[in-house]
């Protein structure tokens, strides 16, 4: 549990964007492992295997959150952000940035940059082709470019 904690945490937090949703969506991640954990084949595939839980369970409880709801999680996601949040630490910036790109693109940005796993893997991550996480992650690039664009762009109009 100690080796994989802070990946889980984080890939949780980048997808949550909240500290007690990313906690909480660990600690599941966990339970599920303590219940199924017996079912994995290669121990060495365990990082991967939790990674793929975790985003699972992100997902279910998104749809659950969505039909409970009366505002959409789209909806909530559109909510402009201060400018004046934002970090003079560029990767503080950088991480800001993330929040507002596309849930799809984030994940496998997230994946690709913090964790540090090849397509193949995050295509086994995220249940799908490794063409499609190919796209995702230069869409997410692109549009984290252009956020990160205009915070410099903000950040220089605050200094001058």
């Amino acid at each position: 549990m100690n080796r994989y904690y802070r990946d889980l945490y984080q890939f949780g937090f980048s997808l949550t964007r909240s500290e007690a949703d990313a906690a909480d969506l660990t600690q599941q991640t966990f339970y599920i492992w303590a219940s199924k954990g017996h079912q994995l084949r290669q121990p060495g595939n365990a990082k991967r295997w939790l990674l793929t839980t975790l985003h699972r369970e992100f997902l279910q409880q998104r749809r659950r959150q969505q039909r409970f709801t009366e505002e959409s999680f789209d909806d909530a996601m559109e909510q402009p952000y201060d400018t004046s949040d934002i970090s003079r630490m560029d990767v503080e910036t950088m991480l800001d940035c993330l929040n507002y790109i596309n849930e799809n693109y984030r994940a496998a940005l997230v994946l690709y940059y913090l964790e540090d796993l090849a397509y193949k893997e995050i295509a086994e991550v995220l249940e799908i082709p490794v063409g499609t996480v190919q796209s995702r992650i230069a869409r997410g690039k692109s549009q984290l470019w252009r956020l990160l664009n205009g915070a410099e762009e903000r950040k220089e109009r605050r200094v001058g």
